[in-house]
């Protein structure tokens, strides 16, 4: 069924079928935007590994297991909030059902809380630090939410209620029906896109402690599914639970208790503990290879033949000191005297030799006769 967008296109009509390639299962579109989404995530994550005191061998380690348990997490996570669509007749479970990924059926809160899970662990079975991989993170996961919502407008999916305003979306329901709703999809790629460039270009220039970047993702995204889900007309439910006579949207809920967390996490480390940006990681690396650096020169040049580790430590703190003064003042540093102005030199004696009187000639005679050497 064609999609369109008559408020901004006239007439104009998008018709893509899910199925790119059509062999055995069919190879969906669906499958390759989030695998596009995916390595732009994880391109994202080994570029900027370095600002978080990481590497990219820790990047591509921690994907290793973080890609197939974050689709396990998805569709488990999924599949016990519908789990009545994966019953028998008689009341029991379909398992063949409950596996067939490939009919759909993926939810990326599932997604979040497994990659979580796989973080903590792998970070701890590394000796890595927890929270600068979650910042680092954050960054490959907004952006592979900003590409794989499109997924959801090729399989006429995750759309909203019914709406006049000018971007909606006119969608065939049947094929004598349409109806003009919210572009769902379209808001929170949007709202994930201001997110990653918030975090890429003003959050994480700024960190203060490890995990700020995480705790402004989860306040961030919080706020905008809360709103996007309450338009959405495929939500999750919370089994048969209401309040105020309303079911729950399950990622409604969650997303307010995340922004609620999310905000008093923020504000007891900036505010209340005062974190200063000297415990990042990233600086404490940097710190760590200064050091590294300066033991690496001192060895080297007591294996060069110097015997005084000592005046090699002083050597190396001079030239250390060098380097924040101004030219004039390294001068004054390797010469070991102060400098004289050019004027003072001009107005010195020209030599003590020349004010000797000439009738003292007999008394350096009589010196020299004396075997006296003053040279």
């Amino acid at each position: 069924m064609p999609i369109s967008f008559p408020g901004l296109f006239g007439d104009w009509e998008f018709n893509p079928d899910p199925i790119a390639i059509h062999i055995g299962h069919g190879i969906y579109w669906y499958g390759i935007i989030l695998a596009i989404a995916m390595l732009a995530g994880l391109l994202l994550c080994m570029k900027q590994a370095k600002r978080y005191g990481l590497t990219e061998d820790n990047v591509l380690d921690m994907v290793l297991w973080a890609v197939p348990c974050c689709i396990i997490g998805a569709r488990l996570y999924y599949v016990i909030f519908y789990l009545d669509l994966y019953r028998n007749a008689d009341g029991s479970l379909n398992w063949g059902e409950m596996i067939a990924i490939w009919d759909g059926g993926l939810a990326i809160y599932g997604t979040v809380i497994a990659g979580v899970l796989v973080a903590f662990f792998y970070t701890r079975h590394k000796k890595l630090n927890f929270w600068a991989m979650t910042d680092l993170a954050v960054l490959g996961l907004l952006t592979g939410q900003c590409i794989g919502r499109w997924a959801n407008f090729i399989n006429r999916e995750a759309f909203g209620g019914l709406t006049d305003l000018p971007w909606r979306m006119k969608i065939w329901i049947s094929s004598y029906q349409s109806i003009e709703v919210h572009p769902t999809f379209l808001y929170e790629s949007l709202w994930n896109f201001v997110g990653l460039m918030l975090i890429l270009f003003i959050i994480s220039k700024g960190r203060r402690f490890d995990g700020e970047n995480t705790w402004f993702y989860f306040l961030w995204y919080g706020l905008g599914r809360a709103w996007i889900e309450g338009l959405r007309t495929d939500s999750l439910y919370l089994f048969d639970w209401t309040f105020m006579g309303s079911p729950i949207r399950v990622s409604q809920a969650l997303s307010m208790v995340m922004v609620v967390v999310a905000a008093v996490m923020l504000f007891y480390n900036i505010k209340i503990k005062k974190r200063s940006a000297e415990d990042l990681l990233v600086n404490v690396v940097a710190r760590a290879a200064e050091e590294a650096a300066l033991e690496a020169e001192v060895a080297g040049a007591m294996e060069a033949g110097e015997n005084d580790p000592v005046g090699v430590i002083a050597e190396t703190e001079v030239t250390s000191t060098q380097a924040d003064q101004p030219s004039s003042a390294k001068e004054e540093v390797i010469s070991g005297e102060a400098a004289v102005p050019a004027e003072e030199l001009s107005e010195a004696p020209e030599s003590k030799a020349e004010e000797v009187p000439a009738g003292s000639a007999d008394e350096r005679e009589k010196e020299g006769t004396h075997g006296g050497d003053h040279h």
